[in-house]
């Protein structure tokens, strides 16, 4: 069994930074692919950032200059560092890692952003 799970969320002031932390555990290998997404209340699930075997990387317009995401193969984890945080990237970050076309999914965990 796969278990993706998020950690680092919490309350920022707008300005601030951030540290998400993503871990799976279980049957997991060859990950081929590790993002984040969001979803903020009354939207739809977006994509905020994702890298790919190789450290490519792609990123929401919403995220360039301010968010990156980085991974560690190793430890199976992945990670998002926020800076400058705006009051709408108020959300719940999902973090997903795809392993032989199987997308796998965390919990997600709160951003709060005030002004």
């Amino acid at each position: 069994q796969v278990q993706v799970v998020e950690s680092g969320g919490g309350l920022m002031q707008a300005g601030g930074s951030l540290r998400l932390s993503c871990a799976a555990s279980g049957s997991i290998f060859a990950i081929s692919a590790m993002g984040w997404y969001r979803q903020a209340p009354g939207k739809q699930r977006e994509l905020v950032a994702v890298i790919f075997n190789g450290d490519s990387t792609d990123y929401a317009d919403s995220a360039k200059g301010r968010f990156t995401i980085s991974r560690d193969n190793a430890k199976k984890m992945v990670y998002l560092q926020m800076n400058s945080l705006k009051p709408e990237d108020t959300a719940v970050y999902y973090c997903t890692m795809r392993s032989f076309g199987t997308d796998y999914w965390g919990k997600g965990t709160l951003v709060t952003v005030s002004s």
